[in-house]
């Protein structure tokens, strides 16, 4: 007998055809002598409905007040599942964020889990009930209704496997594993069978958006083993596992797992800045009190008293709050230079732990991406990953001549 936490998305509840078809699956597991704790989101759509809805009574809403409203949705689900459940003659016991005993902090609409309090939960399932628990939510020190953020059930799924110390977590979507990249870009993507929890961050990271980069760093923290699987249909799915349960031959070992992409990028340079101690805080200062975080950074190096240019890269979504601040900020405050900035670029990201003991990797992509006439602005590495920005319109080309070169393509991998 094991323990499995099964996290299923809104897709996968989206009617109440497919809330029939969980409990279907649910069924089979619970059938089979294994302890089931079921994390739900909201049906498809509702979260986004009910938010319009508040837009139309408010447009600036207290936070407070949003996750009281929104955290209705999953509350619905986890209701319906269980009707579903009992309607199969399984016993089920739905819960709340807080009959849970799912403690966060107060930071309302994207609160973080502090603890969970499990003792009832377990005394379900010692006494052979699924347990179906709401996610996305929990409950503060003064009985605040709180919410963990877009995405947040599967940390929820997480932290509960973790607490419960589950043999697996499963998480259930609309897709049957992890891919080398995204499959309606490059037709001839690859399912993994693994990956390690490292490379999995750092695609969630980089705009892989199958799991939500909190559920991988619990995972991670925790050693909480993670599957992703189809909802409907069968299948292996992909296993997220810690960096050193991964097979270790070299000679097998993957160079690289997969590439990520996102058009969610946009760049700002500052043109002829003086270059001297403290100028980087002078320009980023005011950028990260105003709450926007920086991804990339490149500072062209000149000869000591002279200037320089300093680029970097923000969220699409802050490109015109960035501009703005630098022009009626910064550039007061250094008294010289000028802004550049460009919202139509996107960054492509290699991964794989096989980089670590592979030399070249760097110079293949730059000559692929140099074969296909595309322009690199910007380089950023780390141990794992080599990400570069290009123009937006190079985006997908360049996913798929990298994916192509690096063997990732369906029939080279079947071939080896």
């Amino acid at each position: 007998m094991a323990l499995y936490v099964q996290k299923f998305g809104g897709t996968s509840v989206g009617s109440v055809e497919r809330i029939k078809a969980v409990a279907e699956k649910v069924k089979g597991f619970r059938d089979a002598g294994h302890q089931v704790v079921v994390v739900v989101s909201a049906m498809s759509g509702e979260t986004n409905r009910l938010i319009g809805l508040a837009n139309d009574i408010n447009d600036d809403p207290t936070p407070r007040e949003m996750d009281m409203l929104v955290s209705t949705g999953e509350q619905v689900t986890i209701s319906l599942l269980t009707m579903a459940l009992h309607k199969l003659g399984v016993p089920a016991t739905s819960y709340t964020g807080s009959q849970v005993g799912i403690m966060t902090d107060s930071a309302h609409t994207k609160a973080r889990i502090q603890r969970i309090e499990t003792e009832d939960m377990r005394q379900d399932l010692d006494d052979g009930q699924v347990a179906v628990v709401a996610g996305f939510q929990g409950v503060d020190e003064e009985g605040n209704i709180t919410t963990l953020g877009r995405g947040g059930s599967d940390t929820t799924g997480v932290a509960l496997a973790a607490a419960l110390n589950a043999d697996e977590c499963q998480i259930y979507t609309d897709v049957d594993g992890v891919y080398t990249t995204d499959p309606r870009v490059c037709s001839r993507a690859q399912r993994l069978d693994t990956i390690t929890v490292e490379e999995m961050l750092e695609l969630a990271s980089l705009g892989s958006k199958v799991l939500q980069i909190r559920a991988v760093e619990f995972a991670g923290k925790y050693n909480v083993p993670l599957r992703v699987l189809s909802s409907f249909e069968d299948g292996p799915g992909t296993l997220i596992v810690a960096d050193s349960d991964k097979d270790e031959d070299s000679m097998e070992e993957p160079l690289i797992s997969g590439i990520a992409f996102t058009a969610n990028e946009a760049k700002l340079t500052l043109l002829n800045t003086p270059d001297v101690p403290g100028v980087a805080y002078r320009i980023l200062g005011p950028i990260a009190d105003a709450n926007i975080e920086i991804d990339m950074i490149v500072q062209n190096v000149a000869p000591a008293g002279d200037y320089t240019d300093f680029t970097f890269t923000v969220a699409k979504g802050d490109y015109k709050q960035t501009l703005k601040i630098l022009e009626e900020q910064v550039l007061p405050e250094l008294g010289e230079g000028e802004v550049k900035g460009d919202d139509k670029i996107a960054k492509v990201s290699l991964v794989g732990v096989g980089m670590r003991s592979h030399a070249g990797v760097a110079s293949k992509m730059f000559r692929v991406l140099a074969e296909e006439n595309i322009n690199i602005r910007m380089v950023s590495t780390s141990e794992i990953k080599i990400s570069v920005v290009v123009d937006e319109k190079h985006m997908e080309l360049a996913v798929r001549a990298l994916h192509q070169a690096f063997g990732l393509d369906k029939d080279d991998i079947e071939s080896e």
